[in-house]
């Protein structure tokens, strides 16, 4: 995942949902890697046209993409080649992918900029404090969280991004039917997200415990190496329930 110092604007008391997340951050400080001359120029050049503004208060959708269209948020982008995939996949969705680390930002910048890209934008800070000064409640239509720090280690865990008040935190920015869909590729870490998000009431799960990827995910290639190899991928895809109502929704 992913991490910056937290500074982020907070505009008025958060809600009970984003109280919970409080002690939580989406990140552990760590090197972020060489970040090259041309992710540096990117970085410095193109931030101002692609990135979210900072600003108080929830962002405006309409304003920012300068029309009205579903919004998914993805949380931990890296460097930004399956975002950019999913967003040219899907030019009636707007999406905005938040990473800490330089080197992944400027990548996607590069990208974003080289492909035409307009339905996508970037934020670089703490997804916790994003959700909580930036998303205003029900606005999203989905959530992508892919391949999080799986924290192997047991008394690592806690630092695990997919924990309870997280997912609480998540499913108040989701719109009614809205999905979250999150990928692993570390088998106790699946067990332990299809837990946590089949205890989340709000949530409906969308198949029989792990779900197939859907076509507009692409194999990374750390993915892709991993498959030839035997080794496992799991997807999750939930939805937020309606009120009342157990209806599932997929993207």
């Amino acid at each position: 995942m992913s991490s910056l110092p937290e500074n982020a604007p907070h505009d008025g008391a958060p809600d009970a949902a984003s109280r919970r997340t409080e002690h939580i951050r989406s990140f552990v400080m760590r090197r972020g890697g060489h970040v090259s001359d041309a992710q540096r120029e990117a970085h410095a050049s193109l931030m101002p046209r692609y990135a979210v503004p900072d600003a108080a208060g929830p962002i405006d959708f309409a304003a920012l993409f300068g029309r009205q269209a579903p919004v998914v948020l993805e949380i931990g982008f890296g460097m930004g080649h399956t975002t950019a995939e999913i967003a040219a996949a899907r030019p009636d969705t707007d999406f905005i992918g938040i990473e800490v680390y330089t080197p992944g930002v400027g990548s996607l910048l590069r990208t974003i900029e080289a492909r035409g890209l307009t339905n996508l934008r970037v934020m670089q800070h703490d997804a916790v404090e994003v959700l909580r000064d930036r998303i205003a409640p029900a606005s999203l239509a989905g959530v992508h969280v892919y391949f999080p720090d799986p924290w192997p280690k047991t008394r690592h865990h806690k630092r695990r991004l997919i924990q309870p008040a997280f997912v609480a935190a998540l499913v108040g920015r989701l719109a009614p039917g809205g999905y979250l869909h999150c990928a692993t590729d570390w088998e106790p870490y699946a067990a332990q997200m299809l837990e946590v998000l089949s205890a989340e009431p709000a949530l409906a799960n969308t198949a029989e415990g792990f779900a197939p990827r859907p076509d507009w995910r692409p194999l990374t290639k750390f993915e892709q190496r991993g498959l030839r190899l035997g080794h496992g991928v799991w997807d999750l895809m939930f939805n937020r329930r309606h009120h009342n109502d157990t209806e599932e929704i997929h993207p």
